[in-house]
């Protein structure tokens, strides 16, 4: 039985080498081109900054900038468990991110996208212990959408300019 599993792995490997499969980071794959060349705009809060740095972490500053990286941020705080005496026990962190990423010699926008997702924390604690968990639960969230953004431009980076 293991055998024949590893034929099968062997068999979808050739196949996807047959059909033009790259890998998106390996030699001649498109993403490379990412990599150092988006100026992403400047961010105007501490939720905008966690973004920003992860995006940075990873596609690289822009040493040479073609592209431009454009965001909007957007986080609301939702109780999500709420005692008898009416003390909310857990909170949902909602955050959702449009973007468009344009190319900085003519302006015009190459691709563009919307992303979102969530994140928890307990506020059962003290208030130190509540505002560390709040605060941890902002970058989770930064690095759920700032990895969901990278994802859908490595995919698009087959339709960017070479």
């Amino acid at each position: 039985m293991w055998w024949s599993d590893r034929r099968s792995f062997l068999a979808g490997a050739l196949a996807l080498g047959g059909c033009g499969f790259a890998p998106a980071y390996g030699p001649g794959g498109t993403a490379g081109r990412l990599q150092g060349t988006i100026l992403i705009d400047a961010p105007q809060d501490r939720n905008g900054y966690l973004l920003v740095r992860h995006l940075e972490d990873r596609l690289g500053r822009a040493a040479a900038p073609r592209f431009g990286l454009s965001l909007a941020l957007d986080t609301k705080r939702e109780r999500m468990a709420v005692a008898a005496d009416n003390i909310t026990t857990r909170f949902n962190l909602i955050g959702q991110v449009s973007y468009a990423l344009r190319d900085l010699g003519d302006g015009k926008v190459l691709t563009s996208g919307k992303v979102d997702s969530f994140t928890g924390y307990s506020a059962t604690g003290s208030t130190a212990a509540t505002q560390t968990a709040e605060a941890d639960a902002h970058e989770r969230l930064m690095t759920i959408l700032g990895d969901q953004i990278v994802t859908r431009l490595t995919a698009a980076s087959g339709d960017l300019p070479a």
